[in-house]
Protein backbone atom coordinates (compact mmCIF):
# COMPACT_ATOMS: atom_id res chain seq x y z
CA UNK A 1 0.00 0.00 0.00
CA UNK A 2 1.03 3.62 -0.41
CA UNK A 3 1.76 5.55 2.75
CA UNK A 4 3.23 8.86 3.80
CA UNK A 5 6.35 8.13 5.84
CA UNK A 6 8.28 10.24 8.33
CA UNK A 7 11.72 8.79 9.09
CA UNK A 8 13.07 11.77 11.03
CA UNK A 9 11.70 14.81 12.82
CA UNK A 10 11.62 18.07 10.94
CA UNK A 11 9.57 20.29 8.61
CA UNK A 12 7.02 18.96 6.09
CA UNK A 13 9.82 18.43 3.57
CA UNK A 14 11.05 15.35 5.48
CA UNK A 15 7.84 13.52 4.53
CA UNK A 16 7.89 11.10 1.59
CA UNK A 17 5.63 8.53 -0.04
CA UNK A 18 6.65 4.88 0.29
CA UNK A 19 5.25 1.51 -0.67
CA UNK A 20 4.84 -0.42 2.58
CA UNK A 21 3.27 -3.73 3.56
CA UNK A 22 -0.47 -3.60 4.16
CA UNK A 23 -1.35 -4.35 7.79
CA UNK A 24 -3.47 -7.35 8.66
CA UNK A 25 -6.15 -7.30 11.37
CA UNK A 26 -5.53 -9.37 14.46
CA UNK A 27 -7.93 -10.53 17.15
CA UNK A 28 -10.85 -8.06 17.52
CA UNK A 29 -9.22 -5.73 14.98
CA UNK A 30 -10.59 -4.32 11.73
CA UNK A 31 -8.75 -3.32 8.57
CA UNK A 32 -9.98 0.06 7.32
CA UNK A 33 -9.54 1.36 3.79
CA UNK A 34 -8.91 5.06 4.41
CA UNK A 35 -11.01 7.27 2.15
CA UNK A 36 -10.22 10.60 3.82
CA UNK A 37 -8.00 11.91 6.59
CA UNK A 38 -6.90 15.28 7.95
CA UNK A 39 -3.75 17.21 8.73
CA UNK A 40 -4.04 18.89 12.09
CA UNK A 41 -2.04 20.64 14.77
CA UNK A 42 -1.21 17.36 16.52
CA UNK A 43 0.16 15.87 13.30
CA UNK A 44 2.33 18.94 12.71
CA UNK A 45 3.73 19.04 16.25
CA UNK A 46 4.41 15.29 16.17
CA UNK A 47 6.26 15.73 12.87
CA UNK A 48 8.42 18.39 14.51
CA UNK A 49 8.99 16.30 17.63
CA UNK A 50 7.59 19.13 19.73
CA UNK A 51 7.53 19.49 22.67
CA UNK A 52 10.69 17.50 23.19
CA UNK A 53 9.41 15.53 26.19
CA UNK A 54 6.61 14.15 23.99
CA UNK A 55 9.30 12.11 22.22
CA UNK A 56 9.26 9.78 25.19
CA UNK A 57 6.02 8.51 23.65
CA UNK A 58 6.69 9.09 19.96
CA UNK A 59 10.39 8.19 19.80
CA UNK A 60 13.40 10.09 21.14
CA UNK A 61 15.73 10.20 18.13
CA UNK A 62 13.27 9.39 15.35
CA UNK A 63 9.53 8.67 15.08
CA UNK A 64 8.60 5.33 16.64
CA UNK A 65 5.60 5.10 14.32
CA UNK A 66 6.79 6.25 10.88
CA UNK A 67 3.34 6.67 9.29
CA UNK A 68 1.74 9.86 10.66
CA UNK A 69 -1.90 10.86 10.75
CA UNK A 70 -4.50 10.57 13.49
CA UNK A 71 -7.97 11.31 12.05
CA UNK A 72 -9.63 9.17 9.41
CA UNK A 73 -12.82 8.12 7.70
CA UNK A 74 -13.08 4.98 5.61
CA UNK A 75 -14.65 1.59 5.03
CA UNK A 76 -14.07 -1.72 6.80
CA UNK A 77 -12.16 -3.92 4.37
CA UNK A 78 -11.58 -6.98 6.53
CA UNK A 79 -12.12 -8.14 10.11
CA UNK A 80 -10.03 -10.24 12.43
CA UNK A 81 -11.11 -13.09 14.73
CA UNK A 82 -13.60 -12.16 17.42
CA UNK A 83 -14.99 -9.05 15.73
CA UNK A 84 -18.71 -8.80 16.40
CA UNK A 85 -19.67 -5.11 16.30
CA UNK A 86 -18.48 -4.17 12.82
CA UNK A 87 -18.79 -5.84 9.43
CA UNK A 88 -17.00 -5.62 6.10
CA UNK A 89 -18.40 -2.75 4.06
CA UNK A 90 -19.40 -0.51 6.98
CA UNK A 91 -18.28 3.11 6.86
CA UNK A 92 -16.41 4.29 9.96
CA UNK A 93 -14.51 7.29 11.30
CA UNK A 94 -12.34 7.91 14.32
CA UNK A 95 -9.00 8.92 15.80
CA UNK A 96 -5.83 6.83 15.90
CA UNK A 97 -4.25 8.77 18.74
CA UNK A 98 -1.58 6.35 19.95
CA UNK A 99 0.08 4.77 16.91
CA UNK A 100 -1.12 7.20 14.23
CA UNK A 101 -1.01 5.61 10.73
CA UNK A 102 -3.98 7.40 9.11
CA UNK A 103 -1.90 8.93 6.31
CA UNK A 104 -1.92 5.68 4.40
CA UNK A 105 -4.30 3.66 2.27
CA UNK A 106 -5.04 1.18 5.05
CA UNK A 107 -5.21 1.34 8.84
CA UNK A 108 -5.84 -1.28 11.56
CA UNK A 109 -7.71 -0.52 14.79
CA UNK A 110 -9.50 -2.50 17.48
CA UNK A 111 -13.24 -2.60 16.96
CA UNK A 112 -13.76 -1.37 20.55
CA UNK A 113 -11.25 1.43 20.01
CA UNK A 114 -11.80 5.07 19.09
CA UNK A 115 -13.99 4.58 16.02
CA UNK A 116 -17.68 4.56 15.18
CA UNK A 117 -19.92 4.10 12.17
CA UNK A 118 -20.57 7.15 10.01
CA UNK A 119 -24.15 8.43 10.36
CA UNK A 120 -26.32 7.92 7.25
CA UNK A 121 -26.20 10.73 4.73
CA UNK A 122 -22.69 11.92 5.57
CA UNK A 123 -19.68 11.46 3.32
CA UNK A 124 -16.20 10.39 4.33
CA UNK A 125 -14.68 13.80 3.69
CA UNK A 126 -17.35 15.46 5.86
CA UNK A 127 -16.43 13.48 8.99
CA UNK A 128 -12.72 12.78 8.44
CA UNK A 129 -11.79 15.81 10.55
CA UNK A 130 -14.49 15.45 13.19
CA UNK A 131 -12.43 14.07 16.06
CA UNK A 132 -9.06 15.70 16.81
CA UNK A 133 -10.34 19.19 17.64
CA UNK A 134 -13.51 17.96 19.29
CA UNK A 135 -11.63 15.44 21.45
CA UNK A 136 -9.38 18.15 22.90
CA UNK A 137 -12.29 20.57 23.25
CA UNK A 138 -14.39 18.00 25.10
CA UNK A 139 -11.47 17.18 27.39
CA UNK A 140 -11.25 20.87 28.33
CA UNK A 141 -14.99 21.30 28.85
CA UNK A 142 -15.12 18.10 30.92
CA UNK A 143 -12.22 19.26 33.11
CA UNK A 144 -13.96 22.60 33.70
CA UNK A 145 -17.26 20.83 34.44
CA UNK A 146 -19.18 23.21 32.17
CA UNK A 147 -22.88 23.34 33.01
CA UNK A 148 -25.95 24.97 31.45
CA UNK A 149 -25.85 28.72 31.96
CA UNK A 150 -22.06 28.93 32.39
CA UNK A 151 -20.27 31.77 30.64
CA UNK A 152 -17.45 30.47 28.48
CA UNK A 153 -14.78 32.49 26.66
CA UNK A 154 -13.02 30.67 23.80
CA UNK A 155 -9.84 32.42 22.68
CA UNK A 156 -8.64 31.29 19.25
CA UNK A 157 -12.06 30.18 18.05
CA UNK A 158 -11.10 29.63 14.40
CA UNK A 159 -8.92 26.53 14.79
CA UNK A 160 -10.02 22.91 14.95
CA UNK A 161 -10.22 22.99 18.76
CA UNK A 162 -11.77 26.45 18.87
CA UNK A 163 -14.54 25.79 16.34
CA UNK A 164 -15.32 22.54 18.15
CA UNK A 165 -15.28 24.19 21.58
CA UNK A 166 -17.79 26.84 20.49
CA UNK A 167 -20.25 24.22 19.25
CA UNK A 168 -19.77 21.78 22.14
CA UNK A 169 -20.03 24.47 24.82
CA UNK A 170 -23.31 25.61 23.23
CA UNK A 171 -24.47 22.00 23.20
CA UNK A 172 -23.82 21.90 26.94
CA UNK A 173 -25.96 24.98 27.44
CA UNK A 174 -23.25 27.58 27.95
CA UNK A 175 -23.23 31.19 26.79
CA UNK A 176 -20.20 31.50 24.53
CA UNK A 177 -18.02 34.50 23.75
CA UNK A 178 -15.52 33.76 20.97
CA UNK A 179 -12.33 35.69 20.22
CA UNK A 180 -10.85 35.06 16.80
CA UNK A 181 -9.02 36.41 13.78
CA UNK A 182 -11.01 38.78 11.55
CA UNK A 183 -11.27 36.31 8.66
CA UNK A 184 -13.22 33.91 10.86
CA UNK A 185 -15.79 36.10 12.60
CA UNK A 186 -18.70 35.20 10.30
CA UNK A 187 -17.94 31.47 10.38
CA UNK A 188 -17.64 31.42 14.17
CA UNK A 189 -20.90 33.35 14.54
CA UNK A 190 -22.60 30.74 12.34
CA UNK A 191 -21.52 28.04 14.82
CA UNK A 192 -23.71 29.59 17.50
CA UNK A 193 -21.34 31.87 19.43
CA UNK A 194 -23.37 34.46 21.35
CA UNK A 195 -20.67 37.13 21.04
CA UNK A 196 -17.82 37.20 18.51
CA UNK A 197 -14.85 39.51 19.05
CA UNK A 198 -12.23 40.37 16.43
CA UNK A 199 -8.95 40.04 18.33
CA UNK A 200 -7.30 42.71 16.15
CA UNK A 201 -9.89 45.28 17.23
CA UNK A 202 -10.08 44.48 20.94
CA UNK A 203 -7.19 43.26 23.07
CA UNK A 204 -8.13 40.64 25.63
CA UNK A 205 -6.56 42.79 28.35
CA UNK A 206 -9.11 45.53 27.63
CA UNK A 207 -12.12 43.22 27.67
CA UNK A 208 -14.68 43.35 30.44
CA UNK A 209 -16.94 40.74 31.93
CA UNK A 210 -16.71 37.64 34.09
CA UNK A 211 -16.49 34.10 32.74
CA UNK A 212 -16.85 30.69 34.38
CA UNK A 213 -14.21 29.35 32.01
CA UNK A 214 -11.56 30.92 29.82
CA UNK A 215 -10.27 28.43 27.24
CA UNK A 216 -7.22 29.36 25.16
CA UNK A 217 -7.59 26.99 22.22
CA UNK A 218 -4.44 28.08 20.35
CA UNK A 219 -1.87 29.18 22.93
CA UNK A 220 -2.42 32.78 21.86
CA UNK A 221 -2.80 34.46 25.24
CA UNK A 222 -1.76 33.93 28.88
CA UNK A 223 -3.27 33.46 32.31
CA UNK A 224 -1.96 36.87 33.39
CA UNK A 225 -3.70 38.63 30.49
CA UNK A 226 -6.99 36.85 31.14
CA UNK A 227 -7.10 36.64 34.93
CA UNK A 228 -9.31 39.74 35.25
CA UNK A 229 -11.96 37.99 33.14
CA UNK A 230 -12.33 34.99 35.45
CA UNK A 231 -15.27 34.76 37.85
CA UNK A 232 -14.41 33.75 41.43
CA UNK A 233 -13.04 30.22 41.41
CA UNK A 234 -13.17 29.93 37.61
CA UNK A 235 -10.39 28.03 35.80
CA UNK A 236 -8.12 29.09 32.94
CA UNK A 237 -7.53 26.23 30.50
CA UNK A 238 -4.98 26.13 27.72
CA UNK A 239 -4.13 23.64 24.99
CA UNK A 240 -0.57 24.95 24.94
CA UNK A 241 2.38 25.04 27.33
CA UNK A 242 2.50 28.84 27.10
CA UNK A 243 5.46 31.18 26.60
CA UNK A 244 8.50 29.70 28.33
CA UNK A 245 6.31 26.75 29.36
CA UNK A 246 4.79 29.04 31.97
CA UNK A 247 1.52 27.08 32.12
CA UNK A 248 3.43 24.02 33.33
CA UNK A 249 4.70 26.03 36.30
CA UNK A 250 1.32 27.65 36.93
CA UNK A 251 -0.53 24.34 37.22
CA UNK A 252 0.95 23.41 40.65
CA UNK A 253 1.34 27.05 41.74
CA UNK A 254 -2.32 27.91 41.28
CA UNK A 255 -3.32 24.84 43.28
CA UNK A 256 -1.95 26.52 46.41
CA UNK A 257 -2.02 30.25 45.57
CA UNK A 258 -4.95 32.38 44.47
CA UNK A 259 -8.56 31.71 43.60
CA UNK A 260 -8.10 30.40 40.04
CA UNK A 261 -6.69 27.20 38.60
CA UNK A 262 -4.54 26.90 35.47
CA UNK A 263 -5.08 23.58 33.71
CA UNK A 264 -3.81 21.78 30.64
CA UNK A 265 -6.24 18.86 30.60
CA UNK A 266 -4.96 15.48 29.50
CA UNK A 267 -7.31 14.04 26.87
CA UNK A 268 -9.37 11.20 28.30
CA UNK A 269 -12.34 9.00 27.36
CA UNK A 270 -11.49 8.93 23.67
CA UNK A 271 -13.96 6.11 22.95
CA UNK A 272 -16.74 8.01 24.70
CA UNK A 273 -15.94 11.18 22.81
CA UNK A 274 -16.10 9.39 19.45
CA UNK A 275 -19.53 7.99 20.29
CA UNK A 276 -20.78 11.40 21.46
CA UNK A 277 -19.55 13.13 18.32
CA UNK A 278 -21.28 10.47 16.23
CA UNK A 279 -24.57 11.32 17.96
CA UNK A 280 -24.06 15.03 17.37
CA UNK A 281 -23.10 14.50 13.72
CA UNK A 282 -26.26 12.46 13.22
CA UNK A 283 -28.46 15.11 14.85
CA UNK A 284 -26.77 18.08 13.17
CA UNK A 285 -25.55 19.36 16.54
CA UNK A 286 -21.92 19.38 15.44
CA UNK A 287 -20.13 19.88 12.16
CA UNK A 288 -16.41 20.15 11.41
CA UNK A 289 -15.47 23.43 9.79
CA UNK A 290 -13.43 22.48 6.71
CA UNK A 291 -11.11 25.14 5.33
CA UNK A 292 -9.48 23.30 2.42
CA UNK A 293 -9.39 19.85 0.89
CA UNK A 294 -6.22 18.38 -0.62
CA UNK A 295 -5.66 15.24 -2.69
CA UNK A 296 -3.47 12.59 -1.06
CA UNK A 297 -0.62 13.25 -3.48
CA UNK A 298 -0.61 16.87 -2.26
CA UNK A 299 -0.62 16.08 1.46
CA UNK A 300 2.78 17.70 2.04
CA UNK A 301 1.22 20.96 0.84
CA UNK A 302 -1.54 20.38 3.40
CA UNK A 303 1.12 20.17 6.12
CA UNK A 304 2.66 23.40 4.87
CA UNK A 305 -0.73 25.09 4.94
CA UNK A 306 -1.38 24.01 8.52
CA UNK A 307 2.11 25.25 9.44
CA UNK A 308 1.23 28.68 8.01
CA UNK A 309 -1.37 29.12 10.81
CA UNK A 310 -3.85 30.57 8.31
CA UNK A 311 -6.40 27.77 8.39
CA UNK A 312 -9.98 28.20 9.52
CA UNK A 313 -11.15 25.02 11.20
CA UNK A 314 -9.75 21.85 9.66
CA UNK A 315 -7.83 20.63 6.61
CA UNK A 316 -9.04 17.44 4.90
CA UNK A 317 -7.11 15.08 2.61
CA UNK A 318 -8.94 12.67 0.30
CA UNK A 319 -7.47 9.34 -0.80
CA UNK A 320 -10.29 8.21 -3.09
CA UNK A 321 -12.27 10.08 -5.71
CA UNK A 322 -15.92 10.84 -5.07
CA UNK A 323 -15.51 11.14 -1.31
Amino acid sequence: MQALVCERYGPPEVLAFREVERPEPGSREVLIRVHATSVNRTDLETLRGHPFFARLATGVRRPRYPIPGSEFAGRVEAVGPGVSELAVGEDVFGLSADRFGAHAEYLVLREDGPLATIPPGLRHREVASAMEGSHYALSCLDAAEVRPGDRVLVYGATGAIGTAAVQLAKHQGATVTAVCDPHGTEAVASLGADVVIDRTLQDVRAMRGRFDLVLDAVGGTTFRRCRHLLAPGAPYLSTDLGPGWQNVALIPLTRIVGDHRVLIPLPTDLRGHVLLIRELLASGGFRPVIDRTFAFEDIVDAYRYVASKRKLGTVVVTLTSGD
